[in-house]
């Protein structure tokens, strides 16, 4: 080793101290209207039953904070959800090595195998609500989800929206095993926004394992990137009453149980169907996997995406790709009647458009007349002009198991790694591949979301209860390795853990743990598909204690 990179190793580390969590309580009178409420991670937090934040009100939730939905409220309420009520603000702000995560109180975030995607509606969801613009009569609305007599569950500005409102920021932010039913038919949405305005920050939003839908808007103009949405029960993501908003980098991947859904179900408008503003969301970078070509999931999805109720949008560079749903494996419907508003009518006036996307694997088969049965759908996407195809993505592998094997980046000589059009609007990434990952770097996914955490990606760390005498850091096995290896550490007490790679120049080239960790024994697979043959250094810190050790990629 370099005495440089010994220097390295040498120098002290700050960090969080060894200390037990505390489970905190949160209760609606917990927040007061007009104050700041502050999480941080050193505690759990457990919401119990409908928790607001009022007019004024901010809550700060600090990077590692885990927050827990009580499955059956103590209030009376018929689910545990936080919302953000009009007025209120939420300042989540994660890191990639430090999420915020969002899940059931059943959930030991330490060990990936207590739950799987199969548990769903263990609690409720996030909503955050706004004053801007909504298409309605009234310019406003109650939220889904919430009871309808609640005052603090309306979203929209009326006569006089702002559409700069700003309700915060999410970002890192992971929500698990949501989706509680408070009546027949109607659950709540992981990501509930509802007119929310384009001064919100909404980046890097996992959704995970929903009973509903991942995300749903409801009007509003707040833009947002880096999104997820894995294994929810029904559609991925779904706008209604006149959303409109920039958008980049979408990924979903739907279960091949209950994945029954949609992968997009984008409607315009309510009451009024042709009210203003039109739905027009743009949507750059998308990448939809459904739950399989020959996958037989519930629910009623009958095509990937569906346009209807005078919505349009705009889908750029995306995939769509292996979907089937509960009544059928289509591409794509756009709503057309024989009177009043409908989608074709956006498409005819260049409000809906589909251009520069790829289309392949869907259980109705191969032939156009069955992918597509609508003929001005079917001669639309089939017109050179629009730049769209069918033909394999060549997305490296999917899986939707706990194998390491879902890699959704196209491979880097294949049809979506170069070709798409670039964008004119300065919020938009100019990318030459299609769909939500750069086929040559890193998943945006990696350490922080739960596709990470249990292992569907190329990241899993399994938990032992076994009580260790010692805090330790196993030698890598095997090693030498091409590409993937075990690592292994202990943790004698609870307290922040961090495990990170480093390069022989002391650079750091992977972050695989970070957070808080109860005692136990903990397993990590590393995988190095990107990295070239070397030395690295492998380095565990537990509070002021660090060790470290060497291990060699050979490819």
């Amino acid at each position: 080793m370099t005495r440089s990179l010994k220097l390295f190793f040498i120098i002290a580390v700050l960090s969080s101290v060894s200390i037990a969590q505390t489970i905190i309580t949160v209760k609606d009178a917990d927040i007061s209207p007009g104050s700041p409420y502050n999480m941080t991670a050193n505690n759990i937090y457990l919401l119990d039953g409908f928790v607001f934040v009022e007019q004024g009100s901010i809550l700060n939730i600090e990077a590692g904070t885990v927050i827990k939905g009580k499955e059956v409220p103590t209030t009376g309420d018929n689910a545990s959800a936080l919302i953000i009520s009009q007025g209120g603000q939420i300042f989540a702000e994660g890191t990639a090595n430090n999420p915020i995560i969002f899940t059931a109180e059943a959930d030991n975030v330490n060990d990936p195998d207590d739950l799987t995607y199969a548990d769903k509606g263990l609690w409720g969801g996030v909503l955050i609500l706004g004053r801007a613009s909504v298409n309605t009569t009234s310019g406003t609305g109650a939220i889904e989800g919430i009871p309808s007599t609640e005052p603090r569950g309306l979203y929209g500005g009326g006569i006089t929206p702002n559409d700069d409102e700003n309700s915060g920021i999410m970002r890192y932010v992971s929500i698990r095993h949501g989706g509680a039913e408070i009546g027949s038919g109607n659950e709540i949405n992981g990501l509930t926004m509802g007119g929310v305005g384009r001064g919100t920050t909404i980046e890097y939003i996992e959704v995970y394992a929903n009973v509903d839908d991942a995300f749903e808007w409801f009007g509003g103009t707040v833009n947002s990137r880096y999104l997820a949405a894995a294994f929810c029960g029904d559609d991925a993501f779904d706008y209604d009453e006149g959303w409109t908003a920039n958008n980049q980098f979408w990924f979903a991947i739907q279960d091949p149980f209950e994945g029954g859904g949609r992968i997009g179900e984008h409607d315009g408008g309510t009451v009024p169907e042709d009210g203003l503003p039109f739905a027009i969301p743009v949507i750059f970078n998308a990448t939809y996997i459904g739950a399989g070509s020959t996958a037989t999931p519930q629910g009623d999805g009958a095509e990937a995406i569906i346009f209807r109720d005078n919505a349009g949008g705009k889908y750029y560079n995306s995939i769509i790709t292996e979907y089937n749903g509960g009544n059928g494996g289509r591409i794509l419907t756009i709503e057309d009647l024989a009177s009043g508003a409908d989608s074709r009518e956006r498409l005819e006036q260049g409000d809906l458009v589909l251009n520069s996307n790829i289309w392949w694997l869907f259980g109705a088969g191969s032939n156009i007349n069955d992918l597509i049965p609508q003929e001005f759908v079917r001669n639309y996407i089939t017109n050179p002009a629009n730049n769209n195809q069918i033909v394999n993505p060549q997305i490296n592998s999917i899986s939707r198991d706990p194998d390491g094997n879902l890699d959704p980046r196209p491979n880097s000589t294949g049809p979506a790694a170069s070709g798409a059009i670039a964008p004119t609007d300065p919020y938009f990434q100019t990318t030459a591949y299609y769909g939500a990952f750069d086929p040559n770097a890193p998943l945006w996914t990696n350490g922080w979301t739960a596709l990470s955490a249990t292992g569907v990606t190329n990241v899993k760390e399994n938990f032992s209860e076994i009580i260790p005498q010692e805090f330790s850091l196993s030698q890598n096995y095997p090693n030498p390795f091409n590409p993937t290896t075990k690592i292994v550490y202990t943790v004698s007490e609870p307290g922040m853990v961090k495990l990170s790679v480093y390069n022989i120049l002391g650079q750091i080239v992977e972050n695989l743990v970070s957070g808080y960790k109860e005692v136990g024994s903990y397993e990590v697979t590393f995988d190095a598909i990107d990295l070239p043959t070397g030395v690295y250094v492998y380095k565990l810190e537990v509070g002021s204690t660090s060790i470290s050790k060497k291990m060699s990629l050979i490819k």
